[in-house]
């Protein structure tokens, strides 16, 4: 066993009490991970549509379903999972290497506060120890309330067989909703989140990407050095990919589309459910579309670091007050000076200094610089019709038309 991931699974990784069960593959090339509470009634529908896979491809993968709750969950909760559990025993027909983990029965529940996030930790590090580390193995992430397209295994292997970089995220699309209600509200957040990341692209953000639990996968080797998935209740999606993005970089996948569930929720203090949920109950949604101007500012703050490297912190900040007295005092309350004085102490290259200040100015502070700049409540159609217009692609005024043209720019084009 290489050091490095003997290191991890003494000091960081999650092995007990928590066990494999079902099958007892090994030596594996790639791993699914996939949390499930209380998901009875959609973990079917998500399995076989992996089983529509390349058989090929299904036999070098592992599939571990990872059945948790905590002691505090509700006796429906439990009784799901219970019938989740005894169902999984029963599915040896299905064409997949199908594992699973307990942690849901009395004794191997999720300690009080934890989530989604440990759950997945707990899948990833059992995985660990099923790979074939000979043959550069990885990692995928899923839900079990997605649906994954026939080609889906087929173009991750293909990815990670060329991609140099340590995670992939994979272009997706939410399933359509149970009713109008459901449907314009999931649209409505897929135009926030692709608008999003159109203009971190334009502001040459090295985080333009989405954070997505069900629709990333990395090396198992880029998993080990981001030190692993983290155990937040919310968002460990978000802070996992900011990490790996740091150690090894995070590129998109394209070839295959994954389908979430756009069900609303409560389970979690942020995220796809609670959004349709304050949606659909006419609550101000927990996102807010970005003003175009502020990615101005993010491209213009992005591009004066880039270009000069060798300034001063007074210097630039002398330029970022012309530029935007907001940044400014963003970057004074966050330390900047202190910072920029260590960057060029210790980096004296300069990609060392950017890569230094990249890991500095990550995806949370460029989400927290960009909300502190959006001042406009104006009619989101309106807001993204400016962001396309300023990244040229201009009459595009109505929410379905801009949300169409997104998704074809992000890979989804012909997967409605």
């Amino acid at each position: 066993m290489q050091g490095w991931l003997k290191k991890y699974l003494n000091n960081r990784a999650v092995l007990t009490p928590w066990q494999l069960a079902g099958n007892r593959a090994s030596g594996v090339d790639a791993a699914i991970v996939i949390p499930a509470l209380a998901e009875a009634e959609t973990l079917p529908a998500t399995l076989q549509s992996l089983a529509f896979n390349d058989p090929e491809l299904l036999q070098r993968t592992l599939v571990i379903v990872v059945v948790n709750q905590r002691p505090d969950a509700s006796s429906t909760l439990r009784l799901n999972n219970e019938n989740t559990l005894t169902w999984l025993v029963s599915r040896s027909s299905l064409p997949l290497q199908l594992a699973w983990i307990d942690a849901a029965s009395p004794g191997l529940e999720l300690p009080t506060g934890q989530g989604v996030g440990l759950a997945r930790k707990i899948g990833f590090d059992a995985a660990l120890l099923r790979l074939n580390w000979n043959n550069e193995p990885f990692l995928i992430s899923l839900d079990a309330d997605t649906l994954v397209d026939s080609d889906y295994l087929t173009a991750l292997y293909s990815h990670f067989a060329t991609a140099r970089a340590a995670g992939a995220v994979l272009p997706f699309r939410h399933q359509v909703g149970t009713d109008f209600g459901e449907e314009e509200a999931i649209r409505a957040y897929e135009l926030y989140l692709r608008s999003y990341q159109f203009g971190l692209q334009q502001a040459g953000s090295p985080y333009a990407y989405q954070s997505i639990g069900s629709a990333f996968a990395c090396r198992a080797q880029g998993y080990i050095g981001a030190g692993g998935m983290n155990r937040r209740l919310a968002g460990e999606d978000f802070y996992f990919l900011q990490q790996l993005n740091k150690v090894g970089g995070v590129a998109s996948l394209q070839g295959t589309v994954v389908h979430p569930a756009p069900r609303c929720s409560v389970r979690v203090p942020f995220g796809t459910g609670r959004v349709v949920a304050q949606y659909q109950q006419g609550k101000t949604p927990a996102y807010r579309f970005i003003d175009t101007q502020a990615f101005v500012v993010l491209q213009e703050w992005l591009n004066l670091v880039n270009v000069q490297p060798d300034a001063t912190a007074g210097d630039l900040l002398l330029r970022v007050h012309q530029l935007s007295p907001e940044l400014e005092n963003f970057l004074e309350d966050r330390g900047f000076s202190t910072l920029w004085a260590l960057v060029q102490r210790n980096h004296t290259g300069h990609g060392q200094r950017l890569r230094a200040f990249h890991h500095w100015f990550d995806a949370l502070r460029t989400r927290q610089l960009l909300t502190r700049l959006t001042h406009s409540a104006n009619d989101p159609r309106s807001l993204v019709s400016k962001l396309l217009n300023w990244g040229g692609y201009a009459g595009y005024c109505d929410a379905p038309t801009q949300l169409k043209l997104l998704e074809g720019l992000q890979g989804v084009a012909g997967n409605e």
